[in-house]
């Protein structure tokens, strides 16, 4: 099946050679979201529930690009530098997710660049999802 990327117009450009997600069917693959700005400038630097917000309003942003909405997010796989930013980012997690709750993991990782505390990938499918 031939897939569709999604690059909403207002992100800064990418830091590397990939589509801010793809489209296959209903079904859209969100890449990795960090708090980064314009020349990859990490954004909130030691905020974990900064950057958290920041990466899910990203997200928001791209699903609509491909016509869907966090509502339809079905799987997110989470990165945090440190575990101990796990209560601040949850916090901020469940302000986005208030209803039914996708599935996830989260794991301990190095990110890309030192200050990045939090890294997001998101899979929704179109259609039949609550509006959130």
């Amino acid at each position: 099946m031939p897939f569709e990327p999604i690059n909403p117009p207002q992100f800064p450009a990418p830091i590397a050679p990939y589509s801010a997600a793809a489209r296959a069917g209903d079904t859209i693959y969100v890449s990795g979201m960090l708090a980064l700005g314009e020349g990859g400038v990490v954004l909130y630097p030691g905020d974990a529930a900064a950057q958290t917000r920041h990466i899910l309003g990203m997200i928001a942003t791209t699903l609509q690009a491909a016509g869907a909405n966090l509502g339809d997010v079905v799987m997110n796989h989470i990165f945090l530098k440190h575990m101990a930013d796990y209560a601040a980012f949850n916090a901020v997690y469940a302000e986005h997710f208030p209803g039914a709750k996708p599935a996830r993991y989260c794991i301990r990782a190095d990110l890309v660049k030192p200050e990045c505390l939090v890294e997001i990938a998101s899979v929704a499918h179109r259609g039949g999802a609550v509006v959130l």
